[in-house]
């Protein structure tokens, strides 16, 4: 587990003030909530796996495949299209992992999407870590958007590294998720809290080429 002095505390915000003001409406883009230190990535799971994670600060126990590919979400609605704001078999709590900045990164520097990896040449044992950047959607889930979302498929050693020597915190939101998604049935976008997010920006060159990431200046 990675030392931090001061753990920050998972935040949310306006989804339609982040609409507004903060989001990209086009384009490949990790929207993330991190500070200097720490990214936030999300997992959903049964709730066995999820009591494991929160009690020890770390992935394992018995329900938990550490063979198996893992996928984590930067973006918090993204998960939420993904595990039906927590109504899905076997992903009925959902975690807000924090993790390392350089992990992240690390992580980033060895995502390939399938045809990155073709032109690599990388076998499928040789790769790390999955790429795909796919449509966002709005919070009820039933529109598509023009921006891109990140989920990140980690296995090996990239994903023992990241079950346990990157994290930060683990925290189970899975109230909030159905606080929200109450909220979002009987008042629409005008009073959802969701995440807050920004975009990531990759600093390395080569990184960013790699994954096909787009600028944004906002």
């Amino acid at each position: 587990m990675a030392q931090c002095e001061d753990k920050p505390v998972w935040q949310t915000e306006s989804y339609t003030a982040q609409v507004e003001k903060h989001w990209p409406e086009t384009g490949k883009h990790i929207l993330a909530q991190y500070d200097d230190n720490s990214i936030v990535v999300y997992q959903a799971f049964r709730p066995e796996i999820a009591e494991f994670a929160v009690e020890n600060q770390r992935f394992g126990g018995p329900f938990y495949n550490p063979n198996r590919m893992s996928w984590i979400k930067t973006n918090f609605l993204w998960m939420m299209y993904r595990c039906g704001w927590a109504s899905k078999e076997n992903q009925q709590r959902v975690l807000a992992v924090r993790i390392t900045r350089e992990g992240f990164d690390e992580i980033l520097a060895n995502a390939y999407t399938p045809k990155a990896q073709e032109e690599a040449g990388l076998s499928k044992d040789q790769l790390k870590v999955r790429l795909q950047w796919d449509p966002d959607h709005e919070p009820a889930g039933t529109t598509r958007l023009p921006r891109r979302a990140i989920q990140l498929g980690l296995k090996g050693e990239i994903l023992h590294r990241y079950a346990s020597d990157w994290i930060v915190s683990i925290t189970d939101i899975t109230d909030t998720v159905q606080e929200q998604y109450r909220v979002l049935q009987t008042s629409g976008t005008d009073q959802l809290q969701v995440a807050a997010e920004r975009v990531y920006h990759v600093s390395d060159p080569k990184t960013k080429a790699l994954i096909g990431a787009d600028d944004w200046a906002g």
